[in-house]
């Protein structure tokens, strides 16, 4: 099992949070490039050739980089067109970077069809999917906005080889009240990418969804069934860490990392 995480998570200065996963024997990292030193518009050429190579001595492994610029994704059509040409600009640092995968949130897929949001992922995503793919890139949306069988209708309808999926099982239970691990074979054909996250769904308040992130194994993602699931699938990429909560990062990280080792080493993955 390749275990990575989200330096940013670290909340130190990018390089030294990349020091630190080195430092804490992690096989990978997945930093941030919307803003900051590794946002595009602020990396020469010569900037990405030194970063790869910094990443690379210290034996750590781009798995992706994120993508993500927040608000409603792709079916806020006010920002789409922007939207569209920075998430272009994070695939073009992604093939410097030789990384494979960007991973964004495409915002909430409606059941509906008819909606005007529907439509919109459908206009938008072919044309950065295409242009990722041209690229040897995946653009991977996150799961968790909607239920994976919702997800699924959308990517099928889509049929484009380069829009795929990050699956996070914690957003999957925390936000869309779905069964991460059912969810795993729903989405087997387009995983690319993983968070390692846990969590627990809260009650709704004032028709606002609720939830709480926890550390791995503490929260409702059944681990021993999700990790035997992507087994059973034949997923063989990275499982990346994330914690955006939490008063020691560095703490819940290390023990992330240790519940996966063990539950790795006991599913023989």
């Amino acid at each position: 099992m390749k275990i990575g995480v989200i330096p940013d998570c670290f909340r130190l200065p990018i390089k030294q949070a990349i020091k630190k996963s080195a430092e804490l024997e992690l096989d990978g990292i997945q930093p941030y490039a919307t803003k900051g030193e590794l946002d595009p518009s602020n990396m020469t050429k010569t900037a990405r050739d030194d970063f790869k190579k910094f990443v690379s001595d210290l034996g750590l492994e781009i798995s992706a980089i994120v993508g993500d610029f927040g608000g409603h994704g792709f079916v806020d059509s006010k920002t789409l067109d922007w939207r569209v040409k920075r998430t272009k600009e994070v695939i073009d640092l992604a093939f410097h970077l030789d990384v494979k995968v960007v991973t964004t949130h495409i915002g909430v897929v409606p059941e509906d069809k008819s909606t005007t949001e529907w439509n919109l992922l459908l206009q938008s995503l072919p044309e950065v999917g295409s242009y990722a793919y041209q690229k040897g890139v995946f653009l991977a949306t996150e799961t968790g906005p909607e239920p994976t069988e919702v997800l699924k209708k959308l990517l099928d309808e889509l049929n484009n080889p380069g829009i795929m999926v990050n699956y996070d099982p914690a957003n999957l239970v925390m936000v869309a009240g779905d069964d991460p691990v059912k969810g795993v074979y729903t989405l087997k054909n387009y995983i690319v990418h993983t968070h390692a996250k846990d969590g627990i769904k809260l009650p709704d308040e004032n028709n606002k969804k609720r939830w709480k992130e926890l550390p791995l194994g503490e929260g409702n993602v059944n681990f021993p069934e999700y990790l035997s699931a992507m087994k059973d699938i034949g997923y063989s990429g990275f499982f990346t860490i994330e914690r955006e909560v939490g008063d020691n990062p560095e703490i819940d990280i290390i023990k992330a990392r240790d519940f996966l080792r063990h539950l790795s080493k006991k599913l023989n993955y």
